[in-house]
């Protein structure tokens, strides 16, 4: 039997760097949402104790390095029995685009996983070691909108406004890296404002929209994203802000038509209008 499952992107309405532990980790304040774009996954249990993978993106790796490989991994680990798998991945969320593309399949495939296996594990349990994947895979596992603390595994549900919105990825990658390279050198205060903006979004997509932040724009202060929401508020969005660590930067448009609508008004290529969930 085989289980496809939606392994859903997500937006960072705020993203601040709050400290760096001393394991080198830095902590986060940030409000994440779940947005309609999401990787189409395929698992199949398989006879033997090991886990094959296929991607139609050739730019995706099918081995360990694959955080798909991993979460079988880590599934298999806490299963204590064998269990094989072969894993097909359908992508339509960008690479390096600060969506969550990776983090969201490791989280699906965790989830299928489990599934298959008659559930044996509780979703708080799977959430709570996910973290051992990444830092946003917590929150991929519950999806919604979620005020996300520490380096991502302390995550609080809230409520958010309904959403339109346009993600444009453009044909550059952002190096995450660099940017916390950078703030460990010169190191930034915390930005005020966050849990007033987090109690402030049920209100209104205005209301998310004015609040929207990302300390990586400042980070990087690479003037193509400044271009890309320049040209996201000249196409009518109320906001508009880089997601993750970039390079994806995304409007929120008062309706999904007045968001499709802006879609002939953007320049780059690589562009999707969606809600958000």
């Amino acid at each position: 039997m085989s289980l496809t499952v939606k392994a859903y992107a997500k937006i960072n309405l705020w993203l601040d760097i709050t400290g760096r532990r001393g394991d080198g980790y830095h902590t986060l304040n940030t409000v994440m949402r779940r947005v309609d774009l999401y990787d189409d996954i395929t698992v199949t249990p398989t006879e033997n104790d090991t886990v094959t993978i296929h991607c139609d993106d050739p730019a995706v790796p099918c081995d360990e390095r694959n955080i798909v490989y991993k979460a079988w991994k880590l599934f298999r680990g806490l299963y204590g029995s064998p269990f094989g798998a072969d894993i097909d991945i359908r992508k339509h969320i960008p690479l390096e685009a600060g969506l969550g593309g990776s983090s969201t399949d490791g989280a699906a495939v965790l989830l299928a996983l489990n599934e298959l296996a008659g559930k044996p594990f509780s979703h708080d349990t799977l959430t709570a070691v996910s973290v051992k994947l990444g830092a946003d895979v917590p929150f991929c596992m519950t999806g919604g909108t979620a005020v996300c603390r520490a380096i991502g595994e302390e995550i609080q549900p809230i409520s958010c406004a309904d959403l339109a919105v346009v993600i444009v990825k453009p044909d550059f990658s952002c190096s995450t890296a660099a940017a916390y390279a950078a703030y460990d050198k010169a190191p930034r205060p915390e930005k005020a404002g966050f849990a007033e903006y987090a109690n402030n979004i049920a209100a209104s997509a205005d209301a998310a929209a004015a609040g929207l932040y990302n300390v990586f724009e400042e980070l990087y202060d690479d003037p193509r994203i400044a271009d890309i929401r320049r040209e996201l508020l000249s196409a009518g969005a109320l906001g508009a802000c880089m997601s993750g660590s970039g390079s994806a930067v995304f409007g929120i448009f008062p309706t999904l038509p007045d968001a499709q609508n802006a879609l002939g008004k953007i320049v780059c290529k690589t562009k999707f209008a969606v809600n958000a969930l």
